[in-house]
């Protein structure tokens, strides 16, 4: 067993299963929680993907090209579970190359599944998000990028200085900030602030931003 494995075996009152493998800069870890909340620290990555998993499991997977070997870490702390990627080896030339140009070239993404009525929140600088009509609530606070949460159909909430947030609403009650960007629901454009709200909605969309545009779409 090697050492990831070992490290999250002592994480026995959430793990039940753990599994990693290993192909084309590929790893991916799955297991069993009891906890109902979920953190997740994007840190070097440029994109993740959020979606609901098809069973009971959390299914964490990381795809990167520039390092030697990248790892997820899963720990459990004070019954909330915290997921992070960390990458060993050196970096390709491209990516040393590349880094005094921008920030966001890591080339590594991640897909995370998770069961439904288990909270998401994540946590990044510069990283692009994308929840795939996620039906659990989820917080996400990044500084910037490109989130699209697709179909809300839970308690949302995204707070970040700057970048384009997508989403489509019906009947979701919407309060949403943003100083200097763009507000537009369809074709319709607002300034600084929209609040709309509808009686016995569970679904809701809250966004906080100085800088970000936001896109909202009724269809």
């Amino acid at each position: 067993m090697n050492n990831s494995s070992l490290e999250i075996s002592f994480l026995s009152i959430f793990l039940l299963i753990s599994v990693i493998t290993f192909s084309q800069k590929k790893v991916s870890k799955i297991f069993d929680t009891t906890s109902k909340e979920i953190n997740i620290d994007t840190a070097g990555l440029d994109n993740i993907i959020i979606e609901n998993s098809d069973s009971k499991f959390v299914e964490v997977f990381l795809f990167a090209e520039s390092y030697d070997e990248q790892l997820i870490k899963i720990e459990n702390i004070n019954n909330n579970v915290n997921i992070k990627f960390e990458f060993e080896g050196t970096e390709t030339r491209e990516v040393i190359f590349r880094k005094f140009i921008t920030k966001r070239l890591q080339r590594a993404n991640a897909v995370v599944k998770v069961p439904k009525d288990i909270s998401v929140y994540i946590f990044g600088e510069n990283v692009d998000v994308t929840a795939k009509s996620f039906e659990n609530k989820v917080s996400i606070y990044i500084d910037n990028g490109i989130v699209k949460l697709n179909k809300i159909k839970a308690k949302t909430l995204v707070k970040l200085y700057s970048g384009n947030v997508y989403a489509s609403i019906k009947k979701t009650n919407i309060d949403v900030v943003s100083d200097k960007g763009t507000i537009q629901i369809d074709t319709i454009t607002y300034q600084k602030k929209l609040q709309k709200y509808f009686k016995e909605n569970s679904s809701e969309l809250s966004i906080r931003s100085i800088k970000a545009n936001i896109f909202l779409t009724t269809q």
